[in-house]
């Protein structure tokens, strides 16, 4: 194990001298926070995270949850963190004060959740998928769903989930079939199965509470017919004692990583006795679970970037400490052998590695700051914010996951042959990491989502606001030496996003629309490029800015913030020009494609 899975000196870059942070604390909602207190949050989560949540993380691997006389086992230590989580106030954090939260910044506590997914990814999601569930109660439950679920939830009593996919219905949830049939006595019957649902059972909870979607008997067919229900395992009889609810656990997946968490298969209603109440209005469902679903989209683009600063920090130090072979240009087999960092190649590796994971951690900071500063302003400013949120989510979902993917790889390749035994945690990083282009919406969902949705929602208004702050950041940089020549790299790399975008809608306005979707993934990769390429002009300015401001003690940092940049610039964002000629091309060639072609 490595002694360091994340840097406390570039997450606090990255929170205060890249996004200002400190300025949303003057505002009344977060007014009782102050650059110190944070500080001292974070070091909370820090020490949590390093006494808690590391120690463990190869041990819950190797001893997954176990399905076992109709219910899941899973390490006693889910127990004992959840635990932890209620008591400290880390499930309820963000929410307002009135509703016993902390009003915490989501900026700062996505640092922190940050922080225990770069620890242990697999214990991090029981209390972040708790926080979601409350959150959509709070939005849209009744009083009485409130009083019934949110106070255990919060203590880390009960575990809470989003209960989504259906066997016939994953990506699809138009599909769903799950049902619902009203009842005179304030319930609906629930009858259905759900699977792959993350902490959909196991025993270190007093209950599971389940907000799921299901259809109402008698409900239009499609998306527009869903409605949210909470539907826990146990419900609250008499006296408040619970009773089961007819959920039942019919499985337990067996998975390639994320082995510390469960991921449930459940039927609902095999006695006839399930019972679920309704989340605000019918058929309105899946407009309140993408609320659960935007937060978790943005959730997985964190834990890809935490797995992958975990495995970044395992590489660095092995590459610091590993002696290997000298200098190209030194002839003596006698002298020393030099530590592999000294290396060109294991540099380039190391380089990639570093920007992949800071320009991932910037964007998922901004987006905190986005949700943050939405929940401060009003009138226009605050649709502006959401609209930009709304755009953004697509690549910060998607970025970090696809490419932390490539980034651990890199890092097990920097051990060699260790990286690929379990005597080091690398192979455990890439199969935890390989999940999360795939879950809350795989990268083509997100891929059409952004080009078939985002792109053209609101006569391309987002679209145009995620321009504007793109052209604000290139005119500032023009302005500082050191990031200029990238500025007007990001500026003419703007020009080629405008051009593809454009082009590709005309092929929509024509009614091509599986031609207009047939390379929305491409174009997915291309903006997410040129977005981190973005972040990383933001780093390089404060950078700048601090060594102007002369900041000697952090030098080396700092200067190597700027090389990174330049990294970026020099070797990842010329990889758009091959994805803008493919996006520019008239050639069908997917589309093209047939079943038959694939005869072997």
């Amino acid at each position: 194990m490595a002694e360091r899975f994340f840097s406390e000196k570039n997450l606090a870059f990255t929170l205060f001298n890249v996004h200002d942070i400190e300025s949303l604390l003057a505002s009344e909602r977060f007014g009782e926070y102050t650059r110190e207190s944070v500080d001292m949050i974070v070091g909370t989560a820090k020490k949590i995270a390093e006494e808690h949540m590391y120690p463990v993380f190869s041990e819950m691997d190797r001893n997954p949850p176990k399905y076992v006389d109709g219910g899941i086992r899973v390490h006693p230590k889910v127990k004992e963190f959840m635990s932890l989580a209620g008591e400290g106030g880390w499930i309820s954090a963000i929410f307002p004060c009135d509703r016993g939260g902390q009003q915490m910044p989501v900026s700062v506590f996505n640092a922190c959740q940050f922080i225990f997914a770069a620890a242990n990814y697999s214990l991090s999601v029981y209390p972040g998928l708790t926080t979601g569930a409350v959150n959509l109660i709070l939005s849209f439950g009744s009083e009485e769903l409130r009083r019934t679920y949110v106070d255990r939830m919060v203590e880390g009593k009960w575990q809470g989930t989003m209960a989504l996919t259906e066997p016939e219905a994953g990506s699809s949830l138009g599909d769903v079939r799950t049902s619902a049939e009203p009842t005179d006595k304030g319930y609906y019957m629930i009858r259905g199965q759900k699977t792959f649902i993350s902490a959909g059972d196991h025993d270190m909870a007093e209950n599971i509470v389940h907000l799921m979607l299901a259809r109402i008997k008698g409900a239009p067919a499609g998306v527009k017919g869903l409605s949210l229900f909470v539907v826990p395992k146990f419900r609250p009889g008499a006296s408040e004692k619970l009773e089961f609810n007819d959920v039942s656990c019919a499985g337990c997946y067996h998975k390639m990583g994320y082995r510390g968490a469960p991921i449930a298969q459940l039927s609902m209603g095999e006695s006839d006795d399930c019972r679920g109440w309704l989340v605000g209005g019918p058929n309105r469902g899946l407009s309140y679970m993408f609320q659960m679903m935007n937060e978790a989209r943005i959730n997985v683009g964190l834990g890809a970037v935490a797995i992958s600063s975990a495995a970044y920090h395992a590489a660095l130090e092995y590459a610091r400490e590993r002696l290997q072979g000298r200098s190209m240009t030194e002839k003596d087999p006698t002298k020393p052998q030099v530590p592999i960092i000294e290396h060109a190649d294991v540099k380039r590796m190391l380089l990639q590695q570093r920007a992949i994971v800071e320009g991932g951690l910037s964007l998922i900071v901004y987006a905190g700051k986005l949700v943050d500063a939405a929940g401060i302003a009003s009138g226009e400013e605050k649709e502006r914010l959401e609209l930009l949120l709304d755009f953004l989510t697509p690549m910060v979902k998607t970025y970090p996951s696809e490419m932390g993917v490539i980034s651990t790889s890199l890092a097990l390749q920097c051990l060699g042959g260790y990286g690929y035994s379990d005597e080091f945690p690398l192979e455990q990083y890439m199969r935890d990491m390989r999940i999360h282009p795939i879950h809350e919406g795989t990268t083509g969902i997100q891929a059409m989502d952004l080009l078939g949705r985002k792109v053209t929602m609101h006569k391309g208004r987002a679209a145009g606001i995620y321009l504007e702050e793109l052209g604000r950041a290139i005119e500032a940089a023009l302005a500082v030496p050191e990031c200029k020549s990238c500025a007007e790299k990001l500026k003419a790399a703007v020009g080629h996003l405008t051009q593809v975008t454009g082009a590709l809608v005309g092929i929509a306005v024509k009614g091509e629309i599986d031609r207009f979707l047939a390379d929305a993934t491409l174009f997915l990769e291309f903006s997410g490029i040129i977005c981190i390429a973005w972040q990383w002009l933001l780093q390089g300015m404060a950078a700048a800015k601090a060594l102007a401001g002369g900041a000697e003690a952090d030098r080396d940092f700092l200067e190597g913030k700027l090389l990174v940049m330049k990294f970026f610039y020099e070797y990842e964002l010329p990889k758009i020009e091959g994805l803008r000629a493919r996006l520019m091309s008239g050639e069908a060639v997917t589309t093209a494609a047939e079943p038959r072609h694939f005869t072997d």
